[in-house]
Order: C-alpha cells, then structure tokens, then sequence
C-alpha cells in the first residue's frame, strides 16, 4: 500500500476536528446554514472556478418544490452542448453548490458540455430518500428544459463523488426502472453503494484521514435516520439487478474506508454486461478531487473523467 502525502496526513489531521461524528442533529442543521464560500484559503483547498466558464444560477424541480441548481457552460461554445448532471458529495448531510464549483467548471471546460450541479435537500432534516427524489425530479425537469441551457437530452451524463457518487448510481437506477430519461453514462468518483457498511475496506482503512469508518457511519445514520440500509435507492450495490444500466466509470481511493464499495458496483455492473472502467487512485485519500491543490492525483483523475465522459457523449459518426 502506498504511502499518504504528508499534506493529505495533515489534512486530515485538521478535518478531524470537525468529524460529522462530533456532530447531533441539531449541530448539522447550523452547520449547513453557513455553507462554505470562496475565498483565497478555501480556494488553495477545493479549487475555485475554472476560468472560460459561464456560471448561471437557476432552480429546477425537486420532489416537494423547486431546489437550486448552477449552470456551468464553456465561454464561446456554440450550438447544442451535451448534458452532465452533478450531485455534489457531503455525506447527505453536508456539501453545497459552492463546493462543487472547481470540478463541475473543470468538466463543462474540458468536455464542452453544459454541467448542471444540483443542490438537493440534506439530511437529518430531510432522510432518505429525500435527496434521491430530489436528484431524480431534478433530473426529469432538466431534460425537458435542456432547449432553455441550449443542451442535447439525448446526450446525457450523470456524475457525483461519495454521497454524490451513491446518487448518480440511484438516479441512474431509477431512470431504468422508471423508463427514463435516458442517461448515456455515469461517473461514480468513490461512491458510497453499500449501506449496510460491509466492504472490507471499512476495516482495512478505518483510521483514514479524510473520512474514518466511524464518519462513514454517522453519515449513513444521519441520512437513513434508522430506515433499511439494504433498501436499493439507498444502497444501489444491493438492487437485484444491474443489467440495462448505463456505462460507467468508477473511480475509488486506495486510503478510503468505502473504497471497496466502489470496486464492489463496478464488479456487479459488468457481471451484469455493463461496460466499466475502474480505477483506483494509488495513495489517495477518499474526497481527493475535493482537495485538488493537495491531492497529487486530482489533474490525472479530473484527466480520465472528462476524457470518459467526453467519449460516451460524442456527437454520433
């Protein structure tokens, strides 16, 4: 196993003061009344705004009324673009807009795509499957207004990491189930799939920084709030079947207690006949493209996102 850069051990060492784990119910909902903004420190951590990028608020369709979402598209780009819709991470309880920026900005640039960022409503407040619906109404109302963004529906992507990751495999589960809309690949970067909590990875890599098997816990018992974990529009890895899903990437982290939930959906997807790619980020914490000015690998792994996503929403020959 590689070693973690010292940056990434002191990293952790300083977001350990802060676990979800230190957090009650009441702790959280304060905590996501003040979201993190930009400034020149945040930035140095999770990255600003990629230049060459329009950046427009707007609101679409959530299951219980309309929630915020941002618009990412490439200065200068014209006619129809493909479609990417993002679900930021944060454990279901955390995360926001604001914290997406850098990636969502970096992919609508790299892909010329136009990048929807959703910000669905967070536990423990609003519980599974609150955020799932969310993310799914979302997605329905934006590919009936993808004229509006000057977007193609039927070039369509789904992405997230961690909690975001868990919720593009869902939506990309119930778009199957429901009959769409027709989603043309997903990006899962180290998605949480298996809510039950029985990767081995959890052990392997409990004390990691970043995120510990005890935060990995208090995320999943704030957004379930004591609802089935093994229910599979919460733990996508436990549906009964994966076949006729799109084609995916699945990036995970070596140092990352849910790594193995990653590996795990990949390996369900193509039994299933679903062509994936995978692959795992040597001496990388779990949240690296969150931190990509400490995170050695984010340029590679922000490098293979937009290269996959731009292969899989290609105009057809």
């Amino acid at each position: 196993m590689a070693k973690l850069d010292l940056r990434v051990r002191l990293l952790g060492r300083a977001l350990g003061a802060l676990s979800v784990t230190k957090l009650d119910d009441a702790k959280l909902e304060r905590t996501q009344q003040t979201p993190v903004g930009h400034n020149p420190v945040i930035d140095l951590l999770l990255g600003g705004v990629a230049r060459g990028v329009t950046v427009t608020e707007s609101t679409a369709a959530g299951a219980d009324g309309q929630i915020p979402i941002r618009i990412y598209r490439p200065k200068g780009a014209g006619g129809l673009l493909p479609l990417v819709v993002n679900f930021h991470g944060g454990g279901w309880t955390l995360g926001s807009l604001n914290q997406a920026d850098w990636l969502c900005s970096n992919v609508a640039v790299n892909v010329n795509a136009v990048v929807a960022s959703i910000d669905y409503r967070l536990a423990p407040r609003h519980r599974w499957p609150a955020a799932a619906d969310d993310c799914f109404a979302a997605l329905i109302d934006l590919v009936g207004r993808a004229a509006e963004f000057d977007a193609d529906p039927q070039r369509l992507g789904v992405m997230g990491d961690s909690a975001g990751g868990n919720l593009a495999a869902v939506v990309s589960l119930m778009a199957r189930d429901y009959m769409g809309p027709t989603i043309s690949f997903q990006a899962l970067l180290y998605p949480a799939t298996d809510l039950t909590l029985t990767s081995p990875s959890l052990q392997e890599n409990a004390n990691a920084p970043i995120l510990t098997r005890e935060d990995a816990v208090a995320y999943r018992d704030h957004y379930l709030g004591g609802q089935d974990p093994a229910q599979p529009y919460a733990s996508p890895l436990l549906a009964l079947d994966h076949t006729g899903l799109p084609p995916a990437l699945v990036q995970v982290a070596e140092h990352d207690p849910i790594r193995d939930d990653g590996l795990r959906y990949a390996a369900a997807l193509r039994n299933a006949g679903v062509p994936v790619r995978t692959t795992t980020y040597v001496g990388m914490p779990h949240g690296y493209l969150s931190f990509p000015k400490l995170c050695r690998s984010a340029p590679q792994a922000l490098a293979e996102l937009s290269s996959e996503l731009r292969a899989a929403l290609a105009l057809p020959a």
